[in-house]
């Protein structure tokens, strides 16, 4: 993912007013984070931890979504995978619901994927980050068609909030 500063970022969003974009938290890390690790920026609001918010690139350009997002229930015994990039965990995956953007969005209508609560997909997928054992399953695919996955599955969901 291109390096994108705050005023890029907050510019981006597709799904919530000029005034709350303007008003959201944004990391102070940005010129610390992997971006080349990253297929998207996933990060939650320090001060709302129920509020997450998802930047990608999409035709060469920055898209964010703003979303509720529960804090991942460890406590859970069950296992459950995350969608968009197929890592299992046990308590660590979170339903983000994003309202629609536009006069949808306006009326209350939302959509909504099953995704890794700490927002780390890329770094699941490339192993620089690790969830536990038995987080990932065996796959024959490389580690490129995985990359490709997860940015498809975050494509397929930002189209579904801008549809």
């Amino acid at each position: 993912m291109t390096p994108l500063t705050e005023r890029e970022i907050r510019a981006a969003f597709v799904n919530c007013t000029k005034g709350e974009a303007k008003r959201l938290s944004v990391p102070r890390d940005l010129a610390d984070l992997p971006w080349e690790d990253l297929d998207y920026l996933g990060w939650r609001d320090p001060q709302a931890p129920d509020r997450a918010y998802l930047v990608t690139e999409l035709d060469g350009r920055p898209t964010a979504l703003a979303a509720r997002c529960p804090r991942p229930a460890f406590s859970q015994t069950r296992r459950s995978m995350c969608s968009v990039c197929v890592t299992t965990h046990t308590g660590g995956v979170s339903l983000m619901v994003a309202p629609k953007a536009g006069k949808a969005g306006q009326q209350g209508n939302s959509v909504g994927i099953y995704i890794c609560g700490d927002l780390a997909c890329s770094l699941y997928v490339r192993g620089k980050k690790d969830a536990g054992a038995g987080s990932r399953i065996h796959e024959t695919i490389t580690l490129e068609e995985k990359i490709q996955r997860t940015v498809a599955n975050i494509a397929a969901f930002v189209a579904k909030v801008t549809a």
